[in-house]
């Protein structure tokens, strides 16, 4: 038993740092394997999924090091297989960068059908599209993806729908095909930026990430590189969030507020207080909220990794909140646990109407994925009374530090993993 136990009713107060962005460090990890010499990243989030995929890069011949807890030197001069499997690999959505990675560098490369959270159909059409366009053949075999190429010649690819994953595969298998490459339709979220500039770094040719076409000249190798992870947009769009649902007042450091513009926007109109600096947000939530509508988009649209953030801050808004979620079919599943809690909420499809409430209660509730289980400890964190929130894995592969942030701004949360442990956080037991 691994639960949260979590007494609400006291604002978020303080300041909080944030970690480099997960979905950046996972390819950035694959991408590193595109070259024999030795790379060093910094700013790693010291997280499940972040440890996962080091441990299968092991498992493959690729050295190692641990220098920190945010900081590994990795060499992959000595792969000894291309195919990647294994339970725990399964369950991650992030292990399909092992496809552009080493078909790119090795032109054949075999990995377990990929998971992750269960929020709708994530298809991977879009990168076997690709891959075959660059001269790779592809077959799913045994639950395994398995991809080979004699060669890969630089093509032009026009990508049907706008997918971070296709993107950043794409580049990894192509910064070392023959010619020239072009991506049209491309995704522009921070991280595939952070992925071409690490690449970059290591010598690869690509220009325009961040904008609607991607233009990558192939090159014989890659080299080492020094490399720093950008900050998680989606961990500090969180903690601004938290400041709002439990009306804080939360200063959000180690930032790049450009990433943040929507989510700031959105709070604004909302009714919160947001002042930005070079690298920091405040959110003050000094007065009632009100109700607003919210539309998933791709970036620089309002993020669909924050959907279920804001949906739980705008059920404690004044009046009617329409959120439209037009990624993933199963993002508000969370909603019938938030209801739980005292939410108003009816689904209507891709829509959740919100109907806005002036508390929250405790309840026991279950994470249902990743962005919601952290939405929903918010939600007891804002609640009043005790809370109990199950399925944490989900949060813990993509939050590090979570409970000892959020205690640390004056949350009151306690990891428990018996029932001994739960009486105690029930009695407000040290």
């Amino acid at each position: 038993m691994e639960q949260y136990a979590i007494w609400g009713g006291n604002p978020l107060v303080g300041e909080v740092e944030i970690g480099g962005a997960k979905n950046a460090a996972l390819p950035i990890l694959a991408a590193s394997l595109l070259t024999d010499d030795t790379v060093l990243i910094d700013n790693m989030p010291d997280i499940r999924d972040i440890n996962v995929l080091l441990d299968a890069m092991k498992g493959i011949g690729v050295v190692v090091e641990r220098l920190g807890r945010h900081q590994v030197k990795i060499n992959a001069a000595h792969i000894h297989t291309t195919a990647i499997e294994g339970e725990g690999i399964r369950k991650m959505r992030a292990s399909y960068y092992f496809l552009g990675a080493l078909l790119g560098k090795y032109k054949s490369a075999s990995v377990g059908l990929p998971g992750g959270c269960e929020i709708g159909t994530r298809a991977i059409d879009q990168h076997i599209k690709g891959f075959k366009a660059l001269g790779a053949k592809v077959r799913m075999e045994h639950g395994m993806i398995i991809t080979e190429a004699i060669d890969l010649t630089g093509a032009h690819i026009f990508l049907d729908v706008v997918s971070v994953g296709a993107t950043i595969n794409l580049m990894m298998a192509a910064v070392l095909a023959e010619g020239l490459t072009v991506i049209e339709n491309v995704a522009k979220e921070p991280h595939v930026v952070d992925v071409a500039n690490f690449l970059n770094s290591m010598g690869a040719n690509i220009k325009g990430a961040g904008t609607d076409v991607i233009r990558i000249r192939g090159v014989k190798s890659l080299h080492g590189s020094e490399y720093t992870v950008i900050p998680d947009q989606i961990e500090a769009g969180t903690f601004m969030m938290a400041a709002a649902i439990t009306k804080g007042d939360v200063t959000v450091k180690n930032i790049i507020p450009k990433h943040l513009e929507c989510i700031s926007a959105k709070l604004k109109e909302i009714g919160c207080e947001v002042q930005d600096s070079d690298d920091a947000v405040r959110v003050v939530a000094s007065r009632v909220l009100r109700g607003t509508q919210v539309k998933t988009m791709p970036y620089p649209g309002f993020p669909t990794d924050m959907q279920p953030q804001i949906s739980v801050t705008l059920g404690l808004s004044a009046g009617t909140s329409i959120v439209r979620e037009s990624i993933f079919e199963n993002r508000f599943r969370y909603l019938e646990e938030l209801s739980k809690m005292g939410a108003n909420v009816t689904i209507e499809g891709n829509v959740a109407i919100l109907e806005g409430v002036e508390k929250y209660e405790g309840a026991a509730i279950s994470a249902t994925d990743l962005r919601a289980g952290a939405a929903l400890v918010l939600a007891a964190l804002a609640a009043e009374g005790f809370s109990t929130v199950d399925h944490i894995h989900y949060i813990e592969r993509g939050y590090e530090d979570f409970p000892e942030k959020l205690n640390g701004l004056g949350g009151h949360i306690k990891r428990v993993t018996n029932a001994d442990e739960l009486k105690r956080a029930r009695l407000k037991v040290v």
